[in-house]
């Protein structure tokens, strides 16, 4: 593919830079929507054996009228699943269980998840632990396998991905669960992958070109991205399809997860071809110039 990168990535620096400043102000503006995996509260999944859509309003008097607040609710075909910000006590369970079977379907079957404020604190640590380490072993990677400067790139390009997931999701409010940072940790996986492969490329070519001025390094970065766009754009759709069928057709349990996934795939194509091979020039071309040690003339 013949296309100018380098003289056009000013404009998708630009572009990014403006959604990661809107992304921040969204977060300061609507934080993020935790689900019970990060904070206190109880989930309750329940299995049903007949269809519950066009229930909810239904659901949700039965529990205003047992004192058992208002959760979120999600009503499917076969599952209702709520989101409760306090933790149900035994009494209150029981309430919930007895009274659901009595009024909505008696064969139904409830499982209920609890999370308290210590556990709910120690899973946020641990995701953003999970983050940092992923992200401290692609550097070292890339730092080892290439240099440092691919290495910023690599991870300035990832950071893109993930803070793209995420604005998307505090824009939303769409719950954020351990799910959702597996999917983050999925896209880091799958977006570093494609950039690495455009990153050979370019040491390849690197190796056996003739550097003599700014231009060259274009040129070649230019002919790197390109030699590899085709296969950068079929292996996302390849995957952006089966998240869009897990999207569509999947339970209520994987679609946020899915949801999640897609973004990422569109967003770490885009940060791989159009801001890590450039943002890598960049850096390359602040590289001081080494100078020739001059050897005595012999007398």
């Amino acid at each position: 593919m013949k296309f100018d990168f380098v003289k056009r990535s000013r404009y998708f620096f630009i572009f990014s830079i403006a959604i990661t400043i809107l992304g921040i102000a969204m977060l300061g503006i609507f934080g993020m929507n935790y689900g019970v995996d990060f904070r206190a509260g109880s989930s309750v999944d329940i299995a049903v054996k007949k269809d519950m859509s066009g229930q909810k309003e239904a659901i949700e008097k039965f529990l205003a009228d047992n004192g058992l607040g208002q959760p979120a609710i999600t009503v499917g075909a076969s599952r209702v699943t709520m989101r409760f910000d306090t933790v149900l006590d035994d009494a209150k369970e029981r309430t919930l269980k007895d009274g659901f079977a009595a009024n909505f379907d008696k064969d139904a079957s409830a499982e209920v998840n609890t999370v308290d404020v210590e556990i709910a604190k120690e899973l946020e640590r641990n995701a953003l632990i999970a983050m940092l380490v992923a992200s401290l072993g692609i550097v070292i990677y890339v730092s080892i396998r290439f240099e440092w400067r691919f290495a910023l790139a690599a991870i300035v390009a990832l950071m893109h991905d993930a803070f793209i997931v995420i604005s998307v999701f505090s824009i939303l409010q769409l719950e954020v669960n351990l799910p959702f940072i597996v999917a983050v940790l999925t896209i880091i996986g799958y977006s570093i992958n494609d950039t690495i492969v455009i990153f050979d490329r370019v040491r390849e070519n690197l190796r056996f070109a003739k550097i003599k001025k700014p231009s060259d390094l274009d040129e070649l970065v230019n002919a790197s991205v390109g030699q590899t766009f085709t296969r950068s754009i079929n292996t996302v759709l390849t995957v952006a399809v089966a998240a869009i069928c897990l999207l569509i057709f999947g339970s209520e349990a994987i679609k946020l997860f899915s949801l999640a996934i897609l973004i990422g795939l569109v967003s770490g194509a885009y940060s791989s071809i159009f801001i890590a091979s450039p943002l890598w020039l960049v850096l390359k071309k602040k590289q001081k110039p080494k100078t020739a040690v001059k050897t005595p003339a012999a007398s």
